[in-house]
């Protein structure tokens, strides 16, 4: 047995025999590898946010779990990503005994500040929302957080193992590893991101893309700076958009939007650092700068898989939907996947109907459509249209100024925005699908 309730069997076999069980020898023959054969419950996929949520959730319900991942352990607790968590968030991490971390090194975040040549306003979304406020907890500590907490409950994680196919059937999903390991499993969670195996895994004419590329490339980096403000900056600029973003109280992320052609060559620190405090001006405020140790360029695009399911694969996080950065939402859509999953992986081994897997996709779309949504608008709405790239650049930038005309003075609007950005309660999770 390995883990809890995990039967594996192990042997040589020879190349294109992958399933049988022979006696081991003591040594493999030569063209021989060695190969293992797991059974589990689930299995799952990728140690992120969704995948390692998905793996707690159900080893405190007493479901045998194992978790793959093609990095290590240093690898996965060292990718920074994204920090701001939505309300149902920390409610579900809080609920599940996974929050002690958050709460002790993670910080408040009630707002965000919206800036444009000069001017500049705070819109107090707590205020607007019933006092509520997202965290701000850098994601790796929280992947860090749920590793030691499901192995600390006994779960079992394959670090270092690379997986080279899946297959859903009506009845079980399998994995064929890189190494050999053949693993069978009534439940799979796909929640190795957008280029993995599972999506790969589900043929093309199952399931349907929709997709979009934004005529938008950041700059994104990180810097050993303190914060220049206690919530997060929106700077639209003729220059280009620029974003402040809160990490911890020693580093900070910065955005700078850039041309589509853009190379990091052409943006030293000198550049970088001229720029950020060009867009983010304002009268009586200082940029903190300090060194800047991480640099990438991303591109601006949009995905939804639909249905979030073929068979016994379930997609979670970008493997199932790939969202902009802006507003913060991967994470926490990849964390509401994982309590879904969770809840119709319980529900169908308590009552067996078949109907229940698809309520998995059914639930989700709405809430990931209206995440794109938000995400889409507030990118469309902070950035820059460059007359070069964009020939309706002066009719968007209306549109731009009318709406944060409305975030300022309409409290309706800023409150319809403000439960968007800081996310719905814990008591929408699972919940009847929205008609759309």
């Amino acid at each position: 047995m390995i883990g809890r309730g995990i039967t594996a069997r192990a042997g040589w076999v020879e190349p294109g025999r992958e399933g049988r069980n022979p006696a081991m020898p003591e040594r493999p023959a030569p063209g021989r590898w060695h190969v293992s054969e797991i059974d589990t419950t689930v299995v799952i996929v990728g140690a992120g946010p969704a995948g390692l949520t998905t793996a707690n959730l159900l080893l405190a319900r007493g479901i045998e779990t194992v978790v793959l991942d093609h990095c290590d352990r240093e690898r996965l607790v060292g990718r920074s990503r994204a920090g701001l968590l939505e309300r149902r968030t920390v409610e579900l991490l809080a609920e599940n005994g996974l929050a002690g971390g958050l709460h002790a090194a993670g910080a408040v975040h009630r707002g965000c500040e919206f800036r444009s040549e000069g001017t500049a306003f705070f819109t107090d979304c707590s205020a607007h929302y019933d006092g509520i406020p997202q965290w701000v907890y850098p994601q790796q500590e929280i992947v860090a957080d749920l590793l030691d907490a499901y192995e600390r409950a006994g779960g079992t994680v394959r670090y270092a193992t690379a997986v080279d196919s899946v297959r859903g059937y009506s009845e079980h999903a399998t994995v064929r590893c890189a190494d050999g390991t053949v693993i069978r499993a009534r439940y799979l969670a796909g929640a190795d991101g957008q280029h993995g195996a599972c999506r790969d895994g589900v043929p093309d004419d199952a399931v349907s893309d929709h997709t979009m590329r934004h005529e938008f490339r950041w700059l994104t980096l990180l810097a050993h700076a303190p914060p220049s403000a206690e919530h997060t900056i929106y700077a639209q600029h003729r220059n280009g958009f620029a974003g402040h973003l809160l990490r911890s109280d020693t580093v900070t992320r910065f955005h700078l939007q850039v041309p589509l052609g853009a190379t990091l060559e052409e943006w030293p620190d000198r550049r970088i650092w001229s720029e950020l405090r060009t867009r983010l001006a304002k009268p009586g405020w200082t940029l903190h700068e300090g060194e800047i140790f991480s640099k990438n360029l991303l591109e601006m695009h949009s995905r939804v898989t639909e249905p979030m399911r073929h068979g016994r694969v379930f997609l979670l996080g970008d493997a199932a939907h790939l969202i902009t950065p802006s507003g913060g939402k991967g994470m926490n859509l990849a964390i509401a996947d994982a309590a879904e999953f969770t809840h119709t992986v319980t529900e169908h081994l308590d009552t067996g109907d078949e109907s229940v897997l698809d309520r998995y996709s059914q639930r989700r779309i709405p809430d990931v459509w209206k995440a794109q949504e938000f995400s889409h608008a507030l990118l469309h709405t902070t950035h820059t249209y460059y007359p070069s790239e964009s020939p309706d650049a002066a009719f968007r930038q209306r549109l731009q100024q009318s709406r944060l005309w409305q975030l300022r003075n309409s409290p309706a609007y800023a409150r319809n925005f403000a439960e968007s950005y800081i996310g719905p309660p814990l008591a929408g999770l699972p919940g009847a699908a929205v008609e759309v």
